[in-house]
This record gives C-alpha cells, structure tokens and sequence, in this order.
C-alpha cells in the first residue's frame, strides 16, 4: 500500500482542501491512524497538521454527530 500523496507527487498538503482531508477523518470525527489511512509518516504528519488547522478555521467540525 502506497502512501496517496506519494502517488499523486503531492508536495503540500492544504488545510483548504476539504475534498481530500475529509478522507482521513472517522465517522466519529477523530483523525485516522497511519495504519488505516495507509500514508507515510511524514504525511500523516502534515495531514494531521492540516486537519487541525482546518477545524480550527471552521472548514471541518470537532465532532460529528
């Protein structure tokens, strides 16, 4: 299993793109571990990185009910 940003040559992860860090969250709103979402270490990083920049702008919610 490849990492997705590896495949796709992605250099920066956006806390912007909402499309792509929606796939990295739980049902339950919690951030996937690097083992379910399948990325490498320094992308699961800067996902999570991402993902938290993106709740805290409000482009993603802290939960879900």
């Amino acid at each position: 299993m490849y990492c997705y940003f590896c495949k796709k040559n992605i250099q920066e992860i956006n806390f912007y793109d909402i499309n792509i860090l929606s796939r990295y969250i739980s049902r339950s709103g919690k951030i996937k571990s690097q083992k379910k979402s399948g990325l490498c270490s320094k992308h699961q990083r800067e996902t999570a990185t991402a993902i938290k920049r993106a709740r805290f702008m409000g482009f993603l919610p802290f939960v879900i009910k």
